[in-house]
């Protein structure tokens, strides 16, 4: 997945420290309606989002994972 495609957001999470972080802020982000698909690095601490899902939902599921966004 390429940032630049459209419909495409990349969000900044902290708190991230293995892969089961990655795991857990991987399933919320993909249970949000109108995300087709997700990629979440733990090196860089992001997570790019491809879908219609507005960055307030998406950040919401973040926090409600236990991360910030």
């Amino acid at each position: 997945m390429r940032p630049e495609e459209p419909n495409t957001q990349t969000l900044t999470i902290i708190g991230m420290r293995c892969d089961g972080c990655v795991d857990a802020v991987t399933q919320a982000l993909d249970a949000v309606p109108g995300v087709e698909r997700c990629a979440v690095d733990l090196e860089t601490g992001t997570a790019t989002i491809l879908g219609a899902a507005s960055s307030t939902q998406l950040a919401a599921a973040v926090r409600e994972a236990g991360f910030e966004a």
